[in-house]
Formats: C-alpha cells, sequence, structure tokens
C-alpha cells in the first residue's frame, strides 16, 4: 500500500472506523496509525520506551512487559475486551494464587462507587480519573526516577495538600478506605489509583476499557512540585510539559479529552461545578465538539483547552475527534496515551501483571435515555 500522497487523504483514513482489540485489530489501520501522520495532523505521536524498558533487552522481556512496549509504540491497541467469567472466592487459595483475583473484587467495589443510578458515571468517578492523572503526571524525564505512578499522592501529605489538588479531597479520602481494605491482601496505593482510573473511565458509557497493570510500588515522599498543567497555560508550555513526560501534541489532546466527563471546581468558584461539556456524565466527543464553538452557556471551558483547540499543531486532531468516527478514533487515542501516562516513574514494567480483565465490560452504545 502507498501512502497517501495528501494531508487530506490521511485524515480521511485517520478518521475509517476502526476494529479495536474487541476481538482483533485491524491490521491495515494498525500499520495506518504506524506511520508518521505529522503531514495530516501537525503533530507527532507518542512512541518512545519509558521504565526499565529503555534498557531491557528483547530476550529479557516477559509478555505483558512485550505488550506493553508495542502499545508504547503505537503497534498495538490500548484496548482489550479481555473478561473474567469465573473467580474464585475471595478468600480462596485459588484466589490467592491469582494476583489478579482480588482485583475483581476491588474493581466491583470500584464499578459500586463510581456508577449513577442512570448508568453514567458520576463524580466520583470525575474524581478517580483526575486523580489517576495528577498522581502519574508528577513526573518528568528531567527529574530522573522519582515521582510518577506511585501513589505519593495520597501517601505523602505534603502532596496531597497541595493547591493544584484541592479538589481530590473527597476522592483521596476514599481510596485511603480502600488502602485499608485491600492493603493485607498485598495491594499497593499507586495500583488502586490506576485501576480505579481505568474503571472509573469504563463505567462511563463509550468509555473504552484500557489496558490495566499491577506491580507498581508505593512511595510516601512527594512528587516534584510544579510538574502538573496549569489550565492558564499557553499552548507552547502545556507542549512541552507534556513532552518532558514523553507524551507528544497528538497524545495531548487524545488525553485532554477526559474533560468530557469532568466539572471544575476551583478555576472559578463562582461557577462551581459547572460541566467542561453538556454530557458529564458520559464518555463522549462533545467535549471536542463545544470546545469549536459554539458551547452552550451551562458549559465551562478551560482557557488552555480553547488555546490548544485553535492551535495549527493540535487543531487537526481536535477536529478528527470531534468529526464521523471520532468515539473510535478517540477511545483508542486515549487508551494508548494513558497506558503510557499510567506507567511513568514505574522501573519494573518487566514484572508487571496484565489484570485487564477485571474492568467491568464496555457499554459501547448510549443515548438521550441510555442503552
Amino acid at each position: 500500500m502507498r501512502p497517501p500522497s495528501s494531508a487530506a487523504a490521511w485524515v480521511s483514513l485517520l478518521l475509517l472506523p476502526k476494529v479495536l482489540a474487541h476481538p482483533g485489530l485491524d491490521d491495515v489501520l494498525l500499520a495506518l496509525n504506524k506511520l508518521d501522520t505529522a503531514a495530516a495532523a501537525g503533530c507527532w505521536e507518542s512512541t518512545e520506551l519509558i521504565g526499565d524498558l529503555q534498557w531491557l533487552n528483547e530476550y529479557d522481556l516477559y509478555p505483558t512487559a512485550r505488550l506493553i512496549r508495542d502499545v508504547l509504540r503505537g503497534e498495538a491497541s490500548g484496548q482489550s475486551d479481555e473478561y473474567n467469567y469465573h473467580v474464585p472466592p475471595l478468600h480462596s487459595p485459588a484466589c490467592a494464587y491469582d494476583t489478579c483475583c482480588v482485583w475483581q473484587y476491588i474493581a466491583d467495589d470500584m464499578e459500586r462507587a463510581f456508577r449513577e443510578r442512570n448508568g453514567e458515571c458520576n463524580n466520583a468517578a470525575r474524581g478517580a480519573v483526575r486523580l489517576g492523572f495528577h498522581d502519574a503526571a508528577g513526573w518528568s524525564k528531567y527529574t530522573g526516577q522519582y515521582g510518577g505512578a506511585d501513589g505519593s499522592i495520597v501517601l505523602a501529605p505534603e502532596e496531597t495538600e497541595r493547591q493544584v489538588n484541592a479538589g481530590l479531597r473527597e476522592i483521596i479520602d476514599q481510596y485511603k478506605f480502600w488502602f485499608e481494605r485491600w492493603r493485607h491482601h498485598g495491594v499497593s496505593m499507586a495500583d488502586l489509583i490506576q485501576m480505579g482510573a481505568n474503571v472509573a473511565t469504563v463505567v462511563c458509557p463509550l468509555g473504552p476499557r484500557v489496558l490495566s497493570f499491577v506491580g507498581r510500588y508505593d512511595n510516601w515522599n512527594p512528587a516534584p512540585d510544579g510538574l502538573l498543567p496549569s489550565p492558564f497555560d499557553t499552548a507552547d508550555n502545556l507542549i512541552e510539559i507534556f513532552r518532558a513526560k514523553t507524551i507528544q501534541p497528538k497524545g495531548l489532546v487524545s488525553l485532554l479529552g477526559a474533560h468530557s466527563t469532568s466539572r471544575q471546581r476551583l478555576v472559578d468558584p463562582s461557577r462551581f461545578g459547572a460541566p467542561q461539556d453538556s454530557t458529564p456524565g458520559v464518555w463522549d466527543t462533545l467535549f471536542y465538539k463545544q470546545i469549536l464553538g459554539p458551547s452552550p452557556a451551562s458549559v465551562f471551558n478551560f482557557q488552555s483547552d480553547l488555546v490548544l483547540s485553535r492551535d495549527p499543531r493540535m487543531f487537526p486532531t481536535w477536529k478528527a475527534f470531534a468529526g464521523p468516527n471520532g468515539q473510535q478514533f478517540w477511545d483508542e487515542g486515549y487508551a494508548r496515551e494513558y497506558v503510557r501516562l499510567s506507567l511513568l516513574g514505574v522501573y519494573n514494567i518487566n514484572n508487571l501483571t496484565d489484570c485487564t480483565r477485571v474492568l467491568p465490560p464496555a457499554k459501547r452504545s448510549w443515548g438521550p435515555e441510555g442503552w
């Protein structure tokens, strides 16, 4: 297959319907995703390796680490529909033997906490997604093996009390409760936070089932300060902040879509609880569409989102997510980038366990009246 010769052709290919990793990823579209799409999108893919994958040889990698490496390189999907159908009793020898068994009970607990009666995701789910971001994003290539997805946002009081984390106090208390409940089963806070973010994402209707791994180590020391983005940052600042986390502009646009289910609290206290799109209980692409305008009066736009949506390096990807087939395009882009984000500062990737199968099933159709 010859590469497309024009930017328009590239965009049309990027917007083709995709067969995700449920049950199999379309080989042709996967190959297209690996090609350099800068001509169409005006931005770049995140493909840099992280953690111990940077120095381990191919023959030293276990299967889970190979999967993670392929996702990071854009050669495999960040989603899976693998599901647990038979789970042993929690305190049985069979459950103790299976690393993921206890996580099924934890994920079920989280699902109940994150779902509204009408099937949409709630404030706890929004907090869990944001907590996953804030814990993992406390890392930079320039801070060495320090910070990242290590649980410190809950375990280190100094980090918990930072102003940037002020809106997370309620969900932090929830995680402290879960940690006390499950830590005796060998569960780390770092894994609880990242598993919770992925459970919350798929509890939201239309949300992807992001590959979920366990085995991270906890850290009671605070992550370096000043590494999280501001809603008032310029496009250049945001791009550099995320590039220092190995996340390129296209990946940044993908991750920003989590604002689809968010409600702002402290950026403008006079509009406490205002959503970032009209359907904050659904993981849809309305956020991308409404940022491009016009937004309803009830919607609160972060200045940083407005700036990025209009930046020529970001606009083509933003428009693609807002366009036809944008949901599939975005879900896959988000899943890949969140796998990366959830492993920043993790240096034992080769020893992690894939427990994606414990996540709730995805809800891939949703309308005004639900399913």
